[in-house]
Order: structure tokens, then C-alpha cells, then sequence
């Protein structure tokens, strides 16, 4: 049974209109293996498994699974039949209970003439709940309570049951902190160990060579090759694999090089003795060229304070202050050159049923608005300009963001802001999802940002690119700032691990 073939897709085809995403693609999964799958945003690693998921269909090709021939015309379908797939995004239903996001679609099983049982329900969740390791949440919280880390550990929840025979698992580690994280891996390793077969896919790729068991790279919707343990275990491996992955060398450059953590004395945002909700008495000054850093543990605060240096959050006391003015409200925070790259991409930074351009122009509108009218050369030169400066792959400006990858969604909500040329720029996870190319390239662009006096606050779970970018890096914990460190070479995570815990 070990290392059996679960799964095969056989000539798998799929476009989106012009765009090509996948380009008669063979792939198998095997019992027993966690496989990884790799490549720049858009090579097609996602678009495989949703296809066998049930999310959408392909152009053409088959599949089998379990030998016989495969055509999920849902993920519901998917599901009860053995194959489950967490998402990158968030995708609970806002509104009810823990419980009945983890038994929607199974409510029968806990009703008696077409009436449901609550308590049985909650009973069962929260049994559930602590067979995973996450009994902190109860089976009667309400969903929109939960944190996204929560959020998504109910997501997992709910995909694995006992009889799931494959698991992808879709950039989700990157919600999640490092508990959260030894949840998930513990999980995949269990599954492999039981004959059945986890798809890992991420940009991570210390996490990759971590733990998965083999390996396949993608490129513009090609399969590039394959890689087993002991090629995964070789010096080499990771410059190999990413030259597979852009089909050229990856530069020696990636975070900055120089340890100068000065910056102009001109203020450009200021919060002053701010307090709302746990966060009490919060102060912060932050410097034209300037790289601020905020790090810490899933809920230490640090993704609060970003929302209301952003007017997102509405502080009970104190202020935030930009060039004299009290910011109240997001919209007077973009009228004032502050923009926000949000951790929520979907629900907070991008209107998903919407073009590319529509969103890339958004917050830049009044700007290009002459006597009430918007010349629609000016909105596609200025669309186009960041479409080609962040390499998101496209048809054209007119195409939907929600047919995007989760990566080529990030350079979307990212561009925006250049275009605006905000003088501010609040970004929490603003590398979320993305692969290594474009980290790289992003990573020169804060860098230039910088260097033309713009002020950055870098909201970040990754303590390797806080200290990469960062000037001065602020560790909360608790909701209270725990230590602060100015940038060094020779600053390393372990020094800043133990204010976070």
C-alpha cells in the first residue's frame, strides 16, 4: 500500500481566458509522501490542486484517484470522497459559531426532525477542537471573534477527518505562528505515516526541505522536475531549486547590505499615548527614511497598532498625528499619503471582483481626476506602469483579481500604493505568499523607499526580514512593547526570541 500512486493528473490543461496556467501538466502522488510543490507566483502549483480538489475544473486532461477516473464537481464532493485542501486565504463563514463552521454541510448528523441539536453539536466540536490541539477555542465562539491564526486552525479542523485520504495544504503556514505552525506538521507527518499523502505547497523554503518527503518544481505552468530526500539533502539544493524555479541565478543580494539605521529627523507619523482595547498608552515616532520594525508572537498587538497607525482602529485615547493633523479615518489617512498593505489581503486590501487596474488606481483617483472627469488613458498608463514594474502576471489590466495567485494578489495590493506615492507606508506581512524572486525585488524597493526619505512601518512574523530591513525593530508582547533593538550586524533571531516569549 506504501507507495502506491494516490493520485495522477494526465495531460492537465488550464487557461484563464489568454492566460495559460497550466501547459499539459503529468503529475502523480504517492501513499506515503508529503510532497512539495514550489515556484513563482503563477507557475501553476495551486491551480493543480484546486483542480483536484474541486474548486474549479480544467481545460482538459484527466485525473484519477484511487485508480479510477476523477471529476469533482465541487470541493464538498471532493471532500466526502477523501480529498481536502486548505486555503490560502481565509475561508470561514463570517457570522456563526466555531461549531457551525466545522459541521457546515453535516448538520443532518446532529438533527432529529429536520431540528438541531446545538448542545450535541457543540460537544462534538469541542471534542474536536482538543483532538487537535487547539482547545483554547470553544465550539460557541463566534468566528468574526477569532483572531486569522484562529480562524485558520478552524480551517484545518474542519478539513481533516479521519477518512481524508490527501491534504493540501495551500501557503497556510503563513498565517499562522510557530505553535500553530507545530500543529500543522505534526498533523501532515501523522497522515504520512497512516499511508496517505499530504501536498505542501509554499515559498518557504527552509520549511520545504524541512518537511517534506519529495519535491516538484514549477515554471510558467510547466512541470520543471523532481527532486527526492536525499537531492533535497544536498549543499546545493536550495540555489538548485531556485533556479529552477526562475530559470536563472538568483543574486547573492537579498536584504540590505549596509547596517545604517540613520535616518532624517523630519517626523513623518506620530502616535501619541494611544489606547484601545488591551493596547494601553502606546506611543511611536516614526522618521522620513526610516524602516521600523514591529515583531512578536500571533496576538502580542503588533497587527493592531499597524491598524490604527492607519485609522483603522479607533484609538479610546491619544493620537495619531501626520504633519500636524489628527488622523481619524483611513480616508483622511490616504488624502495625507499613508498607505496600508494589509495582513487580511482579501477582505481588507483588495476588492477581489474587480480588474487589476480598478484596484491599482483606487486610492489615486482624485488625483487623476481633471474638471470631475477620469481620462482613462491617464488610469491604464498609470495601471500598466506597476503591472509591468511588479511583474504580475496578467492578460491585460482588465482581468479580475480574483482569477490571480495569492502572490501575484500581494504585488496588486503593494502596487496601489506606489502608484499613490505614498509618503507612508504601513505594511503588515507585506511579503506574505510571495516567492523568492519577487521578495527580492520588493526587498530593493523598500530599500529605495528608504533612500528617498519615505517612512516604512514593517509589521512582520519573520524575524529574518525584520532584521534584513529593519532600523530599529520593536518586539511586543502582551500588547506592551517588550524590547527594542537598532539595527546591527551582528543582531540574530535568538537575541530577540526571548522577549517575544
Amino acid at each position: 500500500m506504501a507507495n502506491e500512486v494516490i493520485f495522477e493528473a494526465r495531460h492537465m490543461h488550464k487557461a484563464f481566458g489568454p492566460t495559460i496556467a497550466l501547459k499539459d501538466v503529468d503529475f502523480q502522488l504517492r501513499r506515503g509522501e508529503i510532497r512539495g510543490l514550489v515556484g513563482e507566483n503563477g507557475s501553476g502549483k495551486s491551480t493543480i490542486m484546486s483542480i483536484a480538489s474541486g474548486m474549479q475544473p480544467a481545460t482538459s486532461g484527466e485525473m484519477l484517484y484511487l485508480g479510477k477516473s476523477w471529476k469533482p464537481a465541487t470541493m464538498v464532493e471532493s471532500q466526502n470522497a477523501g480529498i481536502s485542501m486548505i486555503l490560502q486565504e481565509a475561508n470561514t463563514i463570517p457570522g456563526v459559531t466555531v461549531a457551525q463552521n466545522l459541521f457546515a454541510g453535516s448538520e443532518k448528523d446532529f438533527s432529529v426532525c429536520g431540528v438541531i441539536n446545538m448542545f450535541k453539536m457543540y460537544k462534538a466540536a469541542d471534542a474536536l477542537l482538543e483532538k487537535f490541539g487547539v482547545g483554547h477555542i470553544k465550539a460557541r465562539d463566534r468566528i468574526d471573534a477569532l483572531t486569522f491564526e484562529d480562524r485558520k486552525l478552524i480551517e484545518i479542523v474542519r478539513c481533516v477527518r479521519d477518512d481524508t485520504q490527501i491534504l493540501v495544504v495551500d501557503e497556510t503556514t503563513t498565517a499562522l505562528s510557530m505553535e500553530g505552525r507545530e500543529i500543522l506538521y505534526k498533523l501532515i507527518h501523522k497522515m504520512a505515516a497512516e499511508d496517505k499523502a499530504v501536498v505542501f505547497i509554499s515559498h518557504d523554503m527552509d520549511e520545504i526541505l524541512e518537511q517534506c518527503t519529495d519535491l516538484t518544481v514549477l515554471r510558467d505552468g510547466d512541470i520543471i522536475g523532481h527532486l527526492n530526500r536525499a537531492e533535497m539533502d544536498a549543499p546545493d539544493a536550495v540555489q538548485k531549486i531556485r533556479f529552477m524555479m526562475v530559470g536563472r541565478e538568483i543574486g547573492e543580494k537579498y536584504y540590505r547590505e549596509d547596517y545604517d539605521p540613520s535616518h532624517q529627523d523630519e517626523v513623518a507619523l506620530e502616535l501619541k499615548n494611544i489606547s484601545f482595547g488591551p493596547i494601553r498608552d502606546f506611543s511611536l515616532t516614526l522618521h522620513k527614511g526610516e524602516i521600523v520594525g514591529f515583531g512578536g508572537l500571533s496576538g502580542c498587538g503588533m497587527h493592531e497598532i499597524g491598524r490604527a497607525a492607519y485609522g483603522l482602529e479607533k484609538p479610546e485615547a491619544g493620537e495619531v498625528i501626520r504633519h500636524g493633523v489628527q488622523i481619524k479615518d483611513c480616508l483622511q489617512a490616504i488624502q495625507h499619503g499613508i498607505g496600508y498593505i494589509s495582513k487580511n489581503r482579501d477582505t481588507e486590501s483588495l476588492i477581489l471582483d474587480a480588474a487589476i487596474q480598478e484596484n491599482i488606481v483606487l486610492p489615486s483617483l482624485t488625483a487623476l481626476q481633471k474638471k470631475g472627469f477620469i481620462n482613462p488613458v491617464s488610469e491604464k498608463k498609470m495601471s500598466d506602469e506597476q503591472i509591468d514594474a511588479f511583474r504580475i502576471k496578467c492578460g491585460s489590466g482588465r482581468q479580475y483579481v480574483n482569477t490571480l495567485s495569492g502572490g501575484n494578489k500581494q504585488k496588486v495590493s503593494f502596487a496601489k500604493w506606489m502608484a499613490k506615492g505614498s509618503e507612508v507606508v504601513i505594511m503588515d506581512c507585506p511579503t506574505r505568499g510571495v516567492d523568492i524572486g519577487v521578495k527580492q525585488a520588493m526587498y530593493a524597493l523598500i530599500e529605495q523607499m528608504k533612500q528617498e526619505g519615505k517612512a516604512i512601518l514593517m509589521i512582520s512574523e519573520e524575524l529574518s526580514e525584520l532584521i534584513g530591513m529593519a532600523d530599529r525593530i520593536i518586539i511586543m508582547k502582551d500588547f506592551e512593547v517588550s524590547h527594542e533593538f537598532t539595527r546591527s550586524a551582528d543582531l540574530r533571531q535568538t537575541d530577540i526570541i526571548e522577549y517575544m516569549i
